[in-house]
């Protein structure tokens, strides 16, 4: 599995390659699905581009990029997006048009109770343990662990020379995982060296302009689909 992580946070200043609105980003969706991906990540913009989890805001995004294409499609639940964890709470229970998963990152506060909100209605959770925090204890202790749809490994550790053994530390805090399906992945500078790591392993990975502006040249990366392409012939590289 290769997931596309089609903009994140990321906005205007990052470049006229990021999708902002829902048209741009059903069109890379569906040109990163042609390349190889298999699952799309996206977060849901404001027209002024701001992360959002408004319904308002969601629902033209999951619509637009379904009709393009026929895999499965997840958003953020991120604190950023809306900071107040009660907020962020009543924004997923009044979601029109669901998911077919969302990340909840584990070290944030309130992540349970999205969780469960999340799991009532019927949407997959892929539970995002960040390197660097306490997420992996956090989740190694829930209740609520052995029922996500999948773990995200996300190493915040951005220095190619030290992203991969920083890779290796988190999925061992992570053990056993409970059973649950790990997709490892890396940022900015750990992009790459974390990529070949999943491949080496074996492992579910993503790749997308939310995760690095560049190619594993260190050329400037002028769409998801480039990465995809990319990514998919370093990580069969890495099995071989």
């Amino acid at each position: 599995m290769v997931q596309v992580c089609l903009n994140g946070p990321r906005g205007a200043a990052d470049g006229a390659m990021v999708p902002l609105t829902p048209e741009a980003m059903a069109e890379s969706a569906e040109r990163a699905v042609a390349a190889g991906a298999t699952d799309v990540h996206v977060h849901p913009k404001t027209p002024c581009g701001r992360d959002s989890l408004s319904p308002r805001v969601l629902a033209p995004t999951l619509k637009a990029i379904r009709a393009r294409v026929s895999v499965p499609v997840g958003v953020t639940t991120g604190a950023w997006a809306e900071p107040d964890p009660a907020a962020r709470l009543a924004r997923v229970r009044d979601w029109t048009v669901l998911p077919d998963h969302a990340s909840v990152n584990w070290h944030e506060e309130g992540a349970e109770e999205i969780t469960a909100a999340l799991i009532e209605r019927g949407v997959g959770v892929e539970a995002g343990i960040w390197s660097g925090t306490d997420a992996a204890a956090r989740f190694a202790a829930s209740p609520l662990a052995p029922r996500v749809l999948r773990v995200l490994a996300e190493v915040t550790d951005t220095d190619p020379d030290t992203a991969g053994a920083s890779a290796r530390a988190l999925l061992a805090a992570l053990g056993t995982a409970h059973g649950r399906p790990v997709l490892l992945h890396g940022e900015d500078g750990g992009t790459w060296p974390v990529l070949r790591l999943a491949g080496r392993l074996g492992l579910p990975t993503r790749i997308g302009l939310e995760d690095t502006l560049l190619l594993p040249d260190g050329e400037p990366a002028l769409s998801n689909a480039r990465l995809v392409a990319e990514a998919l012939e370093l990580y069969r590289g890495a099995r071989r």
